[in-house]
């Protein structure tokens, strides 16, 4: 059968490494966006903008001399400020959550512009001490970069989760989502509220961003790639869930990985797509 190859026992658990690897990224990515659908009812697509310009300005600092990781110092804060802000002016005209996919769907295309016009079209590779260092494990091969961005993702996810479940505002966050009347007469301070988990969200996609620097070539019309994948990790894990979208980024990534290392890298969209088209097709109340 042409192009089916059985892979060797090394290489079918290097790329199950590999999917772990890119499957925590989606969840990463998919993080901020399942809080804000989930518990603020916007669909913010200019998440994904924020992660590449964040991105970007990881590179535009590290090319400066500083640490990329260190470069957080600077992008979180900033970025936190800029999605509190998009949300306050969204609450200002009581933007609902289909004009809310809307608008941030046209701000996706401003960042893309944005970042064209400061570092053109051409192709990116942030050169960094950390994309030098890999390590062998029972002889298979761990980059730093994508065990960063596991790390990352993994300590984030936990974090988040913990807050939601264990925290006075995190219980909040979930009151209100569920009945935001009952939730103010309770006193509940929702707008303060909203802005803190707004501005922790565009936080997280300006994390993603920095580890999408550290272990990718960047382009801006690259931005439009990742929305498909991470949808589906969104969607599979289910809405306003913590922990959900990093598992379900794990299982479309090893199964990206599986498929393209038994057949041909051009099968491995088919895997997100058909998730997403399942899901969609098969619990349409996800997306509600």
């Amino acid at each position: 059968m042409s192009g089916f190859t059985l892979p060797s026992a090394t290489l079918l658990a290097q790329s199950v490494l590999s999917g772990v690897f890119v499957g925590a990224l989606y969840g990463l990515l998919g993080l901020g966006l399942s809080l804000s659908w989930g518990l603020l009812r916007v669909i913010n697509l200019a998440h994904f903008g924020f992660a590449f310009l964040a991105a970007y300005l990881c590179y535009q600092l590290a090319t400066l001399g500083m640490d990329p990781l260190l470069t957080l110092l600077v992008i979180v804060p900033l970025f936190f400020a800029i999605g509190a802000g998009l949300h306050a002016v969204m609450a200002r005209f009581s933007i609902t959550p289909f004009n809310s996919l809307l608008l941030t769907f046209g701000l996706t295309g401003i960042v893309e512009a944005l970042i064209q016009t400061l570092w053109s079209a051409d192709f990116r590779k942030l050169e960094s001490a950390y994309g030098e260092h890999r390590f062998k494990v029972v002889g298979l091969f761990v980059p730093l970069p994508e065990l960063i961005t596991l790390l990352l993702a993994v300590g984030l996810s936990l974090a988040a989760w913990a807050v939601l479940r264990h925290t006075d505002i995190g219980k909040a966050l979930r009151a209100s989502a569920e009945d935001s009347a009952i939730a103010a007469a309770f006193g509940i301070h929702q707008q303060r509220n909203a802005l803190l988990l707004a501005g922790t969200c565009s936080a997280l996609a300006s994390v993603a961003g920095v580890c999408l620097a550290l272990g990718f070539t960047l382009a801006p019309s690259q931005i439009y790639a990742w929305i498909g994948v991470v949808f589906a990790a969104v969607m599979l894990g289910g809405l306003g869930r913590a922990l959900a979208p990093l598992i379900a980024g794990v299982v479309i990534g090893v199964s990206e990985a599986v498929t393209m290392a038994v057949t041909a890298p051009s099968w491995a969209p088919l895997v997100s797509f058909t998730l997403l088209i399942a899901i969609l097709l098969l619990r349409p109340g996800r997306a509600a």
